[in-house]
This record gives C-alpha cells, structure tokens and sequence, in this order.
C-alpha cells in the first residue's frame, strides 16, 4: 500500500450504484483511489494483474456486487479466498441480494462482510461511507508482500 493511499476495486455492473459509489467516495477520504470493473472475469484479471491491467496495484479492498456478468460474484469471491495469493486482500460483498443462501455461501467464501444494499440512494451513500471508515479509517490493511512459491497454488 502506498504511504496513505488505499486502492479500492469496485466490482459492479450497475451504473447508477457505480455512480453512487464514487460520490460517496469522493466525499470521503481523499487517499482513496477507487477502480471499477464491471464482471466477474475483468474482476479476476484485474486482481492477478493479467492483460490490460498488468502493472496495477494489488487492491486492499474489494467491494464486490454478486449478481455479475461472465462470472457470478460467487466464483470471483471464491476464487480470490482460494488463491494464497490474493486470500489476504479483504472483500465486502456489496449487494441488492438479502437471500440467506447467499449470505451463508458468502461467508462460508470466506467474505469480510456482507452488506445489502439499500434502495434508497441516501442510505446507500451513508452506507459507502461507514465502509470507507471502517477499512479506511480504523482497520489495519494487510501488506502486500510476496507470497512464497510453496504458498502459491499448484
């Protein structure tokens, strides 16, 4: 993590929740650089650093939507949970689904939190930002350091 500055992947296909997202953002914390992608599979390429996003930055928070193109929010959220590589990155499922299943599943997933998203814009802005506080202001985010070749998955 760069001195002070949090890198957050937003993985939504929703314009207007991505719109809201970044507002709220923007009302927050200044260090925060906010990325988007809208599906499952630029979700994964982003995290591993593979094709247009090689080079980038390692996020050190996810906000994940479930209900994803290409690949569900499941799967991303499975695969970056088992993968030692990325297992360590903090992932909040943000999400319109209030089904148990998908709670239970997310959890068993391994996910940070899980948060249903509110239809009602302002509620959703204040609930952007008490996650912005939360990871941002209070947690203590993992490093980034290498993982070793035994660790990594054969």
């Amino acid at each position: 993590m760069e001195a002070g500055i949090v890198n957050v992947l937003l993985v939504e296909d929703d314009p207007g929740d991505v719109l809201l997202v970044r507002e709220a953002f923007a009302e927050g914390r200044l260090e925060n650089r906010l990325d988007v992608v809208g599906d499952g599979v630029e979700a994964m390429r982003y995290v591993r650093g593979e094709g247009d996003y090689a080079g980038r930055r390692r996020p050190d928070l996810i906000l994940l939507d479930l209900n994803l193109p290409r690949k569900s929010g499941a799967e991303v959220l499975a695969e970056i949970k088992a993968d030692p590589a990325l297992a360590t990155i903090p992932v909040v499922v943000l999400t319109t689904s209030e089904a148990e299943e998908d709670v239970l599943r997310s959890y068993q997933h391994h996910a940070n939190a899980y948060v249903t998203k509110p239809v009602d814009f302002e509620r959703f802005r204040e609930i952007v930002h008490r996650i912005d506080d939360f990871f941002v202001g209070i947690v203590r985010l993992p490093p980034h350091g290498e993982v070793r070749a035994r660790d990594r998955p054969a």
